[in-house]
């Protein structure tokens, strides 16, 4: 049997079937350019890299002064774009029924194809290489156009309609999955956010919104120099390493959740370490939201903090994953103080000047423990979804030809 045209993973029923078949994408698929002639005709529709979406879903207003001469798009029509469709806008439109997509792209009916099976396929890594093929550059280096001719001529492996149609639904299903999870993990980001805004005192005020029982007492209002030591941390660039007995707290180590994650660089001299529940915080905006953003080290004797970071050692009665939390609400406050042109920043007095609402320590240490159990379970959707993305990948090399 001719291996080359032969996936490394088929489906029990089609392990002995004949190999796929290199067939010209122009032969299956049939371009359609049926326009509107009146204005809002349908419902208007956009192609992005993650998918179909309705307009308003992804722009707050139509960008456009008419939508005439609109393409028709029907449901299972394969939508490319005319420019970068190597970055994967593409798509089979699965979700609507019908609806009308600007003349930027073009629009195509399958031909003999299961949809599912080609929505799988142009989201394969793979086939963003064949698009790569048949452009050439646009106006600007960043700007690829599609050869149409020279893309219809190209050819890939395509099985027998029955193979076609096991693998479209597989794909289907792990991208339900997907789905599922994604929406699990944005819904409990919201909750989470929400608790935050009802469980914290607004500025000035002395009382949450929502509180657990037990709780009457005003919260007080105190400088965070009344409830940590600042330290700065000092330049180690010069003994980094790329793995290494300690990790090295840089700008990078903290995530826009306010979430501790690896910098990739280490250190293997003594420096002095962070003691478990010392808070860092960013001195210099990666992103916006980000300045003053502020984590938790989780274990003694494993961290060093480099330049523009600093370390808040807590006083007594103070709980760290309460704090942490506080800091990142006053993120109104960071940005008023932030200086520089290029890049914000903050002093060690304008951190330590800032005023934080905090309650006696039960109360902070049940508040923290709240929010660490919903971090905890957020992290848990977001490892299972990343999961889920990659087993999704790994499929699509083993089961489709021409994978890795």
């Amino acid at each position: 049997m001719n291996r080359k045209n032969t996936p490394k993973l088929r489906f029990k029923e089609f392990e002995k079937a004949d190999p796929w078949e290199q067939r010209k994408l122009g032969d299956l698929i049939n371009e359609t350019r049926d326009k509107t002639t009146v204005e809002d005709e349908d419902t208007l529709l956009s192609c992005a890299i993650d998918g179909m979406f309705l307009n308003s879903e992804l722009f707050s207003h139509f960008r456009g002064s008419s939508n005439i001469g609109y393409l028709k798009v029907k449901k299972n029509d394969l939508i490319l774009s005319a420019q970068n469709l190597h970055l994967g806008n593409c798509n089979v439109n699965l979700r609507f029924e019908h609806g009308i997509i600007s003349p930027a792209y073009k629009v195509y009916e399958l031909i003999e194809c299961d949809p599912l099976f080609i929505q799988a396929w142009v989201k394969q890594d793979k086939t963003k290489d064949f698009f790569l093929k048949a452009s050439t550059e646009g106006a600007s280096v960043c700007r690829k156009n599609i050869v149409w001719e020279e893309l219809y001529k190209q050819e890939l492996p395509v099985p027998k309609i029955d193979e076609q149609i096991k693998i479209g639904a597989f794909f289907e299903n792990i991208d339900n999955l997907i789905t599922l999870h994604q929406r699990k993990y944005e819904k409990l980001k919201k909750v989470k956010n929400a608790y935050l805004d009802e469980m914290f005192p607004k500025n000035g005020e002395r009382f949450p919104k929502r509180r657990f029982p037990g709780f009457t007492d005003p919260w007080e209002q105190r400088k965070l120099s009344e409830l940590v030591d600042y330290s700065n941390g000092t330049g180690h660039e010069d003994y980094v390493l790329p793995e290494g007995k300690y990790e090295l707290i840089t700008l990078k180590s903290i995530n826009s959740e306010g979430e501790l994650v690896s910098s990739g660089k280490y250190v293997d001299e003594e420096f002095e370490t962070l003691k478990q529940n010392t808070l860092i915080m960013m001195l210099s905006e990666q992103a916006k939201g980000m300045l003053g953003m502020t984590t938790v080290i989780p274990c003694n004797n494993r961290y060093v903090l480099n330049q523009r970071v600093a370390a808040l050692t807590l006083h007594d009665k103070v709980s760290s994953k309460f704090l942490t939390k506080a800091i990142n609400n006053k993120q109104s406050y960071f940005e008023q103080m932030g200086a520089g042109t290029k890049v914000q920043n903050i002093s060690r007095g304008h951190v330590e000047n800032c005023l934080i609402e905090i309650p006696k320590y039960d109360e902070q240490k049940q508040i923290g423990d709240f929010f660490d159990n919903l971090d905890n379970l957020i992290t848990l959707h977001q490892r299972e979804l990343d999961k889920l993305k990659k087993l999704k990948a790994a499929y699509l090399d083993a089961m489709f030809v021409g994978g890795k």
